[in-house]
């Protein structure tokens, strides 16, 4: 849908709001209706139709609870299910963000906001309104399970992790990762990535923690020819190749305080200026951050700008480590079953002889129940390990348990990759 053609319903308490709202969207929409008292909410629809709804999460309170918007949410919803509603929002926290998304809500905004992302979030939402109605589908082919990007576990604080993603993904929220060494922060970032309306889009990496601070702009934002010594061509940075898909800034908590400067400045203009040039360049992209540091003790220290979380952190995403044995063996066999997968699909000679009971006789329930301590490594699973298993294609392995009594201390994971 046009969104020149849209009609756009904003309910918000806050007088300012309404009028910041209108003054935006005057041109951009066919009509913008505002209304302060959600009371008169149900009585506005039944009057007039609309493509849009914003909705306020927290009415006649300060207490920031989000419950009075999510009430209204749900009336919306029981009078039309079809009804698109983008949620309003002074609190970026994953658990309310989560809680509106799994109450039926299309997307949500933080504010203040930004007027362009304001504007970006009303586009792709009357974009997917439109797809979904249209007689040829034009949303992307999501992946058909987590386990397809190598995502394992059905313990339930993976099962939870999967379900933020599936409700978050399609939103256009920056999304900032957290969590220890190889739980899969990566894994998380691409998911997040193929579940979006930018999937056919570029998904670009960028290690921060490899980049010194001579180059960190090259890299990220480009240069011009000539603009350094080594400078032979013109070379285009991270932010333009992502242009229209997702950024992917791993490690994001070990840059320096100059560097955060730079990003934030790029973050805030939706532009980036390369190395010797004058003319910015715009960027549309998706954002996606991880740290396994702990970037708010950093910034209570000053170490880590409060201003920089505030742009990267919409929504905040904690990867959950494989804490404990309970939890290591509920995510054992979807875990083994894909390790040996792919396992005997590159090591087929010596492995074809294996099957899942042989494999289960070696590291069974019995191994994981005498083992009731804390689970301290990183949930990975190296390449490696798997080609480690060609050795139990001989029958001698089957008698006893090569891996002793200290098999809960290898690293078992989540992640196959």
């Amino acid at each position: 849908m046009a969104s020149n053609k849209a009609r756009v319903l904003v309910v918000d308490d806050d007088r300012d709001v309404l009028f910041a709202v209108k003054l935006l969207l005057k041109t951009e929409v066919q009509e913008v209706v505002t209304e302060r008292n959600p009371e008169n909410l149900l009585s506005v629809l039944s009057r007039q139709s609309f493509d849009v709804i914003f909705l306020d999460m927290n009415f006649k309170s300060n207490l920031g609870t989000g419950n009075e918007g999510l009430y209204w949410l749900s009336r919306i919803l029981e009078r039309d299910k079809d009804a698109t509603v983008i949620m309003i929002t002074a609190h970026g926290e994953i658990s309310t963000a989560v809680r509106s998304l799994k109450a039926g809500a299309t997307d949500f905004i933080v504010k203040p906001w930004h007027n362009e992302k304001f504007l970006e979030t009303l586009h792709a939402t009357l974009q997917h309104k439109a797809t979904k109605t249209s007689s040829l589908p034009q949303a992307p082919k999501r992946p058909g399970s987590f386990a397809d990007i190598a995502m394992l576990g059905n313990s339930e604080p993976m099962q939870e992790l999967f379900h933020t993603i599936e409700k978050v993904a399609p939103t256009e929220a920056n999304v900032l990762l957290l969590g220890e060494n190889g739980t899969g922060k990566e894994l998380a970032a691409k998911a997040l990535h193929q579940r979006s309306f930018r999937a056919s889009k570029p998904f670009i990496t960028a290690d921060l923690a490899a980049m010194s601070e001579g180059i960190f702009e090259s890299e990220l934002f480009g240069h011009k020819k000539g603009s350094f010594t080594d400078a032979k061509d013109d070379r285009v940075g991270r932010f333009a190749a992502a242009s229209t898909g997702t950024l992917f800034l791993d490690e994001i908590g070990n840059i320096s305080l100059p560097q955060q400067a730079k990003l934030l400045t790029a973050l805030q203009n939706r532009q980036v200026i390369p190395l010797g040039s004058n003319t910015p360049v715009p960027i549309d992209i998706r954002l996606i951050s991880a740290t396994n540091v702990p970037i708010y003790e950093l910034a209570a220290k000053n170490q880590f700008r409060k201003d920089l979380i505030y742009r990267i952190n919409t929504v905040e995403i904690t990867l959950p480590p494989c804490a404990t044995a309970a939890m290591i063996y509920s995510c054992w066999p979807s875990i083994s079953r894909a390790c040996m997968r792919r396992a005997t699909t590159s090591l087929a000679p010596n492995l074809s002889r294996l099957r899942s009971r042989s494999f289960s006789s070696i590291v069974g329930p019995a191994t994981f129940a005498s083992c009731n301590t804390p689970w301290s490594a990183p949930l990975s699973w190296p390449k490696g390990r798997c080609y480690a298993l060609k050795t139990l294609a001989s029958p001698r392995w089957k008698r006893h348990d090569p891996l002793g009594g200290n098999f809960c201390r290898i690293s078992p994971m989540v992640r196959c990759s």
